[in-house]
């Protein structure tokens, strides 16, 4: 069997006909099998829904409770069969309940990826590698200049500066899934144990994660609290929201933002970041190639980002590999999926 008898691109995503399902489809189809609960991947408006309890939970949060016609809770490592294939999903270390997709048939395995990181991370299960044929990796930060800092130091960086500056206010851009808690978790480990704020638009994901077992400390909202009162505080919120007139609200602001596109220093002056802070929950270069590596795959397929840089290094290697071009994948969109910003 070859590869493309098993997967193909399509306009609305991966499609794997014998199956009779799409990966992470950017339309709505019949049977969706979605990694993770990202806006760019889990979309709403499908037949039937496939993903981790987690993933499941999320989108509901997000789309409301008829965002799938119907829906199936899958554990890692579970199999099911699907037509002729037979389909597992398995850790991607990505954000809560974010899963690979291995698929199986006639002795054929596929691996999507998903978006995946092999960073340590408290708030999710650590990404596992699936071996396998063929591996559809992602490539956010598909070049050699993105090779991610420990977050640890990042934060650290955090801290001092609130230190510094104990009469501002420090607003840290975060995607509201994944990134946002994942640095309220590492703010903890450092031993910062005073309330940390949110927006409003956080609230109700972040209150998912603390009822999945992962603590994360006494969290506030931000529209509870007087303005003098934020002097010296630490307040997490979507990215969008560090730059509007949202901001008014706390004495003399100093803005971060995490995000492993802080690496390039202009993106953060062009988004008036004061304080950078390299912390991705994305793969950076050498997780990516250490990666592909590690699955053993021969064939490497390669989406949603740095695509031919990715490929030209996987052909270094001796391996077969190709661009995916997919339309609709990419950076989280925190307006359509956050139930709008005025919640704060």
């Amino acid at each position: 069997m070859r590869p493309q008898d098993l997967l193909v691109p399509t306009p609305a995503g991966l499609c794997c006909r014998l199956g009779g399902f799409h990966i992470d489809p950017v339309r709505p189809v019949e049977r969706a099998l979605i990694t993770h609960a990202h806006s760019d991947h889990a979309r709403p408006g499908h037949g039937t829904v496939l993903a981790t309890q987690e993933t499941l939970d999320m989108m509901r949060l997000r789309y409301g409770d008829n965002f799938a016609g119907r829906t199936q809770a899958i554990r890692y490592g579970e199999t099911l069969r699907l037509d002729d294939v037979s389909v597992s999903f398995h850790p991607a270390g990505h954000v809560l309940g974010s899963a690979q997709i291995a698929m199986t048939c006639n002795g054929l395995r596929i691996v999507a990826s998903g978006d995946y990181k092999d960073a340590p991370d408290p708030t999710c299960e650590p990404f596992e590698v699936v071996p396998c044929d063929v591996f559809i990796t992602e490539a956010t930060f598909g070049l050699p200049v993105f090779r991610h800092p420990d977050a640890a130091p990042e934060v650290r960086k955090l801290l001092d500066s609130v230190r510094l500056f104990p009469e501002r206010a420090h607003l840290v851009g975060a995607y509201s899934l994944g990134k946002a808690q994942r640095v309220i978790a590492l703010l903890r480990t450092a031993g910062y144990d005073a309330p940390i704020y949110l927006h409003g638009a956080m609230e109700s994901i972040t209150h998912y994660y603390e009822s999945r077992g992962i603590a994360l400390g006494e969290l506030r909202l931000v529209k509870d609290i007087k303005k003098a009162d934020l002097a010296g505080t630490i307040t997490l919120a979507p990215p969008s929201a560090t730059s509007d007139i949202w901001t008014r609200r706390f004495p003399d602001p100093l803005t971060a933002f995490a995000s492993g596109w802080m690496r390039i220093r202009a993106r953060a002056r062009q988004r008036g970041v004061e304080l950078p802070l390299v912390i991705s929950d994305h793969a950076d270069w050498d997780g990516l190639t250490a990666t592909i590596k590690a699955t053993g795959a021969g064939e490497i397929w390669v989406t949603h980002g740095e695509e031919e840089a990715l490929v030209h290094w996987c052909k270094t290697q001796g391996l077969a590999a190709r661009p995916l071009a997919l339309v609709g994948y990419g950076e989280e969109d925190e307006s359509a999926s956050t139930g709008g910003e005025d919640a704060a």
